[in-house]
């Protein structure tokens, strides 16, 4: 695993010393976060979790006190596949295909959920982990909380799938846009092509967020032009973790196949050359973007950095015009079906 050096937010030279979290209010706190740069096991989740564990546990033995994992880390994110669906039809093996998809997510809450906790709790880390996440039979690409004592904080799903991806994807709704305060900062997330929804950035905003965190599949160039937008417009750090996967992290044709890609490529061809990256709210790059393999990409973050660029511009603050623009949230959940009772299931009678 590669290390990409740790930085000083104000671009000193890479560092050793222990991370800043002093307890005068008047003197900025520092801390260390890594975002992780590295592939799923595709198909075998119990392997990518215990791929996980050795990454964070790497991340932490260098003072990491934040560490974010790529969108659908745990559970995998599907390149490549149409998952058998053309309009008006869906084959077989499409269809077998998701049933693997659909036995490889996890359960929120559930024993997967819990592991995670402990590794929070083991390595004294917060964990913010892209999963795929089963809700009986509908999947959401999910982002999963956990702070330092191993607790489950809460989740994002989602709330607008790209393109193919809603074919498998459900969308999440405004009741899991949580913004979450902590003693390193406040901390939400947003995935990939959502974060470039100019409202759902304005409600984490308005949350306060201090830390985005932006996992992603998007490897182009571009998509660093979206994450310094954010960094500037937000005045927060931005954390953005993508997977690096060559052909062969993925099952082999005929199993799985690169739908239009697959005759061009061989086990070592990229698929995904991840460009994970941290920006200051200044809009300095701090680390990354690294497209070289899979790495642990760290940077020291100067929380100071969040007043000092907010003075010259608070989205939600002294720069925005509410009598002019403004913006309404309905973050309750959407349930399709509320029942009035206490229980949600039909009482079952025995005889």
């Amino acid at each position: 695993m590669a290390l990409v050096p740790i930085v000083r937010s104000g671009g000193a030279d890479p560092l050793i010393a222990d991370v800043n979290m002093v307890a005068d209010p008047s003197v900025p706190a520092t801390i260390r976060a890594t975002v992780v740069q590295a592939s799923t096991v595709f198909y075998d989740t119990a392997a990518t979790l215990d791929k996980a564990e050795r990454l964070l546990a790497e991340a932490a033995s260098y003072g990491s006190q934040l560490v974010v994992f790529p969108e659908a880390f745990v559970g995998g994110y599907p390149r490549g596949s149409n998952f058998g669906v053309i309009i008006g039809n869906r084959s077989l093996k499409g269809r077998e295909e998701f049933r693997k998809y659909h036995a490889s997510a996890i359960d929120v809450p559930g024993p997967e959920v819990d592991r995670l906790a402990a590794m929070a709790g083991k390595y004294k880390v917060y964990l913010v982990m892209g999963v795929i996440e089963r809700d009986g039979y509908t999947l959401y690409c999910t982002i999963l909380f956990f702070d330092s004592q191993g607790r489950y904080l809460g989740k994002h799903r989602k709330i607008m799938p790209t393109a193919l991806e809603r074919v498998i994807w459900g969308f999440g709704d405004g009741s899991t846009i949580p913004v979450f305060e902590t003693p390193i900062g406040k901390i939400g997330a947003a995935i990939c092509w959502e974060n470039r929804m100019p409202l759902l950035r304005t409600a984490m905003y308005a949350k306060g967020v201090e830390i985005y965190c932006a996992p992603t599949a998007d490897a182009r160039d571009v998509w660093q032009a979206s994450m310094t937008h954010i960094a500037l417009e937000g005045g927060c750090f931005v954390l953005s973790a993508n997977q690096f996967c060559c052909r062969k992290d993925y099952p082999p044709p005929p199993e799985y196949v690169f739908m239009e890609a697959e005759v061009d490529l061989n086990p070592e061809s990229v698929v995904c050359a991840g460009g994970s990256v941290i920006i200051s709210p200044s809009g300095t790059i701090l680390a990354g973007p690294n497209y070289d393999g899979e790495s642990l990409i760290s940077a020291d973050l100067d929380l100071g950095e969040i007043a000092r660029a907010k003075f010259d511009f608070d989205v939600v603050g002294h720069y925005s015009r509410p009598e002019v623009l403004s913006l309404v949230v309905q973050d309750k959940p959407a349930n399709p079906v509320t029942f009035t009772s206490s229980s949600p299931k039909p009482e079952t009678h025995y005889r």
